[in-house]
């Protein structure tokens, strides 16, 4: 099965405290449906030091959020848009957007 939101794909979050913030999905975690985004939804951990060369302290970084949340921005309109797929000629199965009917790959 195609994923319709791939690494490195632009997204736009949709729902949440970061609506409208735009990122690169850096990891996804297709078995239960969420990826992390570079930069959104960051959250603090509270670290205790486990060896001298990783430091204590309160470290900031990014938690995954469900894929329903996250839309494709098309890089031809830059709109965040709904993702359909089609066969070409050659047989190949493309991504395209449904708001300007390019192929996104």
């Amino acid at each position: 099965m195609a994923a319709k939101i791939r690494r490195d794909d632009t997204v736009q979050i949709l729902h949440g405290r970061d609506r409208g913030r735009r990122g690169d999905v850096r990891q996804l975690f297709t078995k239960n449906g969420r990826a992390i985004v570079t930069g959104v939804n960051m959250v603090k951990r509270h670290r205790r030091a486990t060896n001298p060369q990783e430091p204590s302290g309160i470290i900031e970084m990014e938690a995954p959020l469900d894929m329903s949340n996250l839309a494709l921005v098309c890089s031809n309109c830059d709109k965040a848009t709904r993702v359909g797929f089609r066969v070409l000629e050659d047989d190949r199965k493309v991504r395209f957007c449904k708001r300007c009917n390019e192929a996104i790959d």
